[in-house]
């Protein structure tokens, strides 16, 4: 039914309650897994490299995506299912509505429990990918 998950996180518990979710559907499934990490950086938000003159060498994103992956998968055991991880720089919400386009039958979300209000104005990654999003998507709270 799901041949491909993904998964984003943000490292957060809720990411960690929604990468266990879609670690059993996997099982049940014999599913292939993405983790997907987006490293936020002011460019993505503004639209342009002035943003206060922060510039983050790419080298350090890297290294930051690669450290919340392995953070992700602290203490879960998956020896048994196909993980892929990725990760890349920008916006959250736009990068993984963009990697969803992709050949994924089912995105599996945390939601940090903001109520609507709450979301709106803190900008809720859930509730921006729920809006733009083609494929069926689980958000685990």
């Amino acid at each position: 039914m799901f041949k491909r998950i993904l998964v984003p996180t943000d490292v957060s518990e809720a990411s960690r309650k929604a990468l266990i979710t879609a670690l059993q559907l996997a099982r049940q499934f014999n599913s292939e897994v993405e983790l997907f990490h987006v490293t936020y950086n002011p460019e993505a938000y503004w639209g342009y490299t002035v943003s206060y003159d922060i510039v983050v060498p790419q080298e350090q994103i890297d290294q930051i995506g690669e450290a919340a992956l392995e953070a992700a998968l602290t203490g879960i055991d998956v020896p048994d299912i196909r993980i892929q991880k990725k990760h890349i720089s920008g916006h959250p919400a736009a990068a993984i509505i963009e990697e969803a386009k992709g050949d994924f039958d089912l995105v599996v979300m945390g939601s940090h429990g903001h109520g609507p209000i709450t979301g709106a104005v803190l900008g809720s990654v859930t509730q921006r990918v729920l809006a733009h999003i083609q494929c069926p998507v689980l958000v685990v709270k």
